[in-house]
């Protein structure tokens, strides 16, 4: 009985060792920010784990690395950030983590539009942009994990065909504000693709970085120009102190509307966790308050 239950303990232990080594070993991931956390793990899906440096709900622009990060770094099998001067502490940091991972940019392939004096980071706010993040990231897993690569092709094409329905959403969306409504005020100017792409006016006290506030002068500036174009709606951002915001409506009458998410997403069950609940968590902000 004893030599039985041996045998039994063997053949259980073989099996489980097996299956053990039939299931890859996800590959290790770091993302810059949310918003490329979730074009990894849609690519990657079962055969990656992503880690997102800047949290949910958090300011890239003015983000502080801490030496968690490093280490993580350090651990990583393969790097993915935005480029185009988002992470402007990136290079510090993986200079500090000493990290061997392949770093791949996101962008390549973007065509900046620039703002502020400087090439505008924020690409992922028009889709054929993402559809570039997407190949981007698609081809550096490929290079990391060559046995995924059917798994990676097959993720990719049904998350591009998800993004091609979103941008038919957006179009009828913005075609369904009138043209003269078209024209809101931001926080900082992190819309600029968008309105590039779907003919949309975003204007902002900030530039394309949150790092620095406006001057008094900025601010003035932008409070004329409501008033004499009679720009409609003042939307807030998810990663900026509203008051700014406030003030402005207060001050000129503009409605203010809700929340647009520009460089976060929200943690799991906030409205805006993915990327694509996040254009259409916007969308629906910017119908409600221009729209007729």
């Amino acid at each position: 009985m004893q030599s039985f239950t041996r045998r039994a303990f063997i053949a259980a232990s073989i099996l489980a060792a097996k299956s053990a080594r039939a299931q890859p070993e996800k590959l290790p991931v770091i993302a810059s920010f949310s918003i490329l956390a979730d074009f990894v793990r849609r690519v990657g899906g079962d055969r990656v784990e992503v880690t997102s440096l800047v949290a949910p709900g958090a300011d890239a622009h003015v983000y502080a690395p801490t030496p968690e990060d490093a280490r993580r770094l350090g651990a990583a099998g393969l790097i993915i950030v935005n480029g185009l001067g988002f992470e402007g502490w990136i290079d510090r940091l993986l200079k500090a983590s000493a990290a061997k991972a392949p770093v791949v940019t996101a962008s390549a392939g973007v065509k900046p539009i620039r703002g502020d004096g400087r090439n505008d980071p924020h690409a992922w706010q028009s889709i054929g942009n993402v559809r570039l993040y997407v190949a981007n990231i698609r081809e550096a897993l490929i290079r990391a994990d060559a046995a995924g690569e059917p798994a990676f092709r097959a993720n990719a094409d049904a998350y591009l065909a998800e993004l091609t329905t979103l941008e038919t959403e957006i179009r009828a969306a913005v075609e369904a504000i009138p043209r003269g409504r078209r024209r809101i005020i931001t926080t900082h100017d992190a819309f600029g693709y968008f309105g590039a792409t779907y003919g949309f006016s975003f204007i902002a006290p900030k530039g394309v970085s949150t790092e620095t506030e406006p001057s008094a002068a900025d601010v003035g500036k932008i409070i004329r120009q409501i008033k004499a174009e009679k720009i409609p709606a003042v939307f807030l951002e998810n990663v900026s102190d509203p008051r700014l915001m406030q003030r402005i409506a207060a001050e000129t009458g503009a409605k203010l509307g809700g929340t647009l998410f520009s460089d976060s997403l929200t943690p799991a069950g906030g409205p805006a966790a993915t990327y694509v609940e996040m254009v259409r968590n916007n969308l629906r902000e910017l119908t409600a308050a221009l729209g007729g």
